[in-house]
């Protein structure tokens, strides 16, 4: 049988062009904060991942309120916050003596997944 009342949302950035471990560090941050809570931090963190994980959060609750718009944004949470690594772009640098060495331009994929917070209550 399937529950009705709990409801999760969840927003996906693919091939963000920011390494894993940068956005790791605030995702573990926000993990399990007040949808508030956790958009009032990133706002004032001046870390270059936090505009990538403030923007799936706001997609996360625009996601909501297409569902139902009336939710209120106090009662939820940030379920989970997840950081993989995506495909990295190599580019050659010029080293001495006709090498080259490789430089990894490293993208994410970041996923957020809004709870309401009631099946915390059960």
């Amino acid at each position: 049988m399937v529950d009705e009342t709990k409801m999760d949302f969840k927003a996906t950035l693919r091939f963000g062009r920011i390494s894993p471990t940068k956005v790791r560090r605030l995702a573990r941050l926000v993990e399990a904060m007040p949808l508030n809570q956790a958009l009032t931090v990133l706002r004032l963190d001046r870390r270059r991942g936090a505009t990538f994980l403030y923007k799936l959060l706001r997609a996360a609750w625009a996601n909501a309120q297409e569902k139902d718009a009336g939710y209120d944004e106090e009662a939820f949470s940030v379920k989970s916050a997840r950081v993989d690594g995506g495909p990295s772009l190599r580019r050659m640098r010029a080293r001495s003596m006709g090498r080259a060495n490789i430089i990894r331009k490293r993208t994410s994929h970041i996923t957020v997944v809004l709870s309401d917070g009631r099946d915390e209550a059960r």
